[in-house]
């Protein structure tokens, strides 16, 4: 085909397709979702135009402190604790040959698969003083009480070891990159091993152990059901009894709003400090020559690793595993399934809907680049940040007035007698998860797209492809390794997901993550086991993607 005929082929759309790119379709699609994401935060902060006297005195004098207090603590532990696990376990795994190392670069990453409510019940039930640890101690060695688990140390060492693996696995990809010619550069400037670890290694890998420590600090914060099994008050259980106890939603939406801004906070003073600093990286040869510890050493590193290995997952999952057993011939009966349907139905709708809406979203910026589309994508995936407790009551509070003026406007012109339409449905609960949610499934299809190069979307362009097709015929075949990342881990996060489900849910809509919550409220850890087993099967799913992708990335 003669090239002046080529290029008039190619300005012409394809019949009964819309070409978006000439309406500013795409940037309107990004600017809905990100309205989206800003709707409950703008309605959660709109709850102080209606403040009510009473509550607000209690709140603040005797509620507020003790939150204050107690996040606080909470944060600091939390922060310091997978800050040092994380990076030498990364340390150790990315840098240093030891026995067992590569069957830790994967397996350090099985606490993903805990939610954290899961190790805080297990903790409990093995080592409160009724349990079974203390029990034998005292029938070998007499009178002996182990410190309080149900305490604030208590609570900030489940976080910890639930939480880790997100700076252990950013850290250890960092460190792999880097490689021993970073420590090579040190000792050439006359710094020790040790010197060089901490004036060169570390620094240059601080932002990625900056950004694993937020997603940890953040998931801290966001916390529902690890606090409520340790009565460990925090913004997130305060807002659900403010909703379930004082019945006052403006309460939960003004505490609401006060948690938003510790996580704002903490997001732009994160990436202000990140912006100040330039970092470089060094080739893959170098990532290949590990040190080499001395027998002793080696030792120690291999009991290290297996010794938080052990605590945080072998330990509670064998554990649960046990108290399955003890409990499945009663509890596995036709509402277990039930509690099971009704989890995978709504983390697989969850997981497809967040896949299609962040595809689109990635896919916009690629059609529309510029500074523009880039803010609108980081406020469009900033739900992420926000406690599931802060998106379910802003979101509820729009809907419940939409909803009345839905039954006012049918009562008058249909005579309409119901009392809900939307409220109590799953579309609330969908709508959630995908606020909260849609940074997960972004990250890997938006960094899919990028490996795709421009040209070979030139090429399609030049053979007559519209818009439309250029995604479903050329791109969607390429994104499926990215796509199927991101429904997983979307999946898994909807699977172990409490306070939305908790607070949103029709009537009777149970699930697994609120089976769970129900039985340790009563304190019966050995029929919580059962659900909780079937959510840690499914998380095992996102770790073995993970690893398979980290595998693929630094060998």
């Amino acid at each position: 085909m003669p090239p002046s005929k080529l290029a008039k082929f190619s300005r012409t759309p394809s019949a009964g397709v819309i070409d978006w790119s000439r309406p500013g379709g795409w940037m309107l699609f990004a600017m809905a979702v990100a309205a989206l994401v800003l709707v409950p935060v703008a309605i959660t902060f709109s709850a102080f135009a209606h403040v009510e006297g009473d509550i607000l005195a209690h709140l603040t004098e005797f509620v507020l402190p003790e939150l204050l207090a107690n996040t606080g603590w909470l944060v600091l532990g939390v922060g310091i604790g997978v800050s040092v696990l994380g990076v030498s376990l990364a340390w150790l795994v990315a840098m240093c040959e030891f026995p067992g190392r590569r069957l830790f670069d994967w397996a350090l990453l099985l606490p993903l698969a805990l939610p954290a409510y899961v190790t805080a019940f297990v903790a409990i039930g093995l080592l409160d003083f009724t349990g079974p640890l203390q029990t034998a101690l005292r029938e070998a060695f007499g009178p002996i009480r182990l410190p309080e688990i149900r305490s604030r140390g208590g609570v900030i060492l489940v976080m910890t070891l639930a939480l880790y693996p997100y700076v252990y696995l950013i850290a250890r990809n960092a460190f792999a990159t880097q490689g021993a010619i970073a420590l090579e550069a040190a000792q050439s400037l006359g710094l020790s091993r040790r010197q060089g670890f901490f004036r060169v290694a570390l620094p240059m890998a601080r932002p990625w152990i900056a950004a694993g420590l937020m997603l940890a600090l953040m998931e801290t914060l966001a916390d529902f059901g690890t606090m409520a099994i340790f009565n460990y008050d925090t913004f997130t259980t305060a807002i659900y009894k403010a909703w379930y106890s004082l019945f006052s939603l403006p309460a939960a939406a003004q505490l609401a709003s006060i948690l938003i801004l510790f996580v704002l906070v903490a997001v732009i003073f994160e990436q202000r400090s990140r912006m100040q600093m330039r970092y470089g990286t060094v080739g893959r040869s170098a990532a290949s020559r590990r040190i080499k510890l001395s027998p002793v050493l080696a030792g120690l590193s291999l009991l290290y690793a297996g010794g938080v290995l052990v605590v945080a997952f072998i330990i509670p999952v064998s554990q649960l595993a046990l108290w399955a057993r003890d409990v499945v011939a009663n509890d596995l009966d036709s509402r277990y399934w039930a509690f099971a349907w009704h989890s995978l139905l709504l983390a697989g709708m969850g997981a497809l809907m967040v896949a299609a809406v962040a595809l689109l979203l990635a896919y916009a910026g690629r059609q529309r680049p510029g500074q523009a589309m880039v803010w609108i994508q980081r406020l469009a995936t900033i739900g992420y940040a926000f406690p599931g407790a802060v998106l379910a009551v802003g979101l509820f509070i729009p809907v419940a007035w939409l909803d009345n003026v839905l039954i006012d406007t049918g009562r008058d012109w249909f005579g309409f007698e119901g009392s809900e339409i939307l409220k109590g449905t799953l579309l609330v609960m969908l709508l959630a998860y995908l606020v909260r949610f849609l940074a997960v499934g972004f990250g890997p299809i938006d960094s899919g797209l990028h490996r795709i190069t421009r040209n070979i979307d030139e090429a399609a362009r030049n053979l007559g492809t519209g818009t439309a097709g250029l995604l479903t015929r050329v791109h969607l075949p390429m994104l499926r390794a990215s796509l199927l990342t991101a429904a997983a881990l979307t999946f898994v996060d909807i699977m172990k997901e409490m306070p939305i489900t908790l607070m949103t849910r029709p009537f009777g809509w149970d699930t697994l993550a609120v089976r769970v919550f129900e039985m340790t409220s009563e304190g019966e850890w050995e029929r919580a086991a059962l659900p909780s087993l079937a959510i840690v099967i499914a998380g095992i799913i996102p770790i073995i993607l993970l690893s398979w992708r980290g595998t693929q990335s630094h060998g």
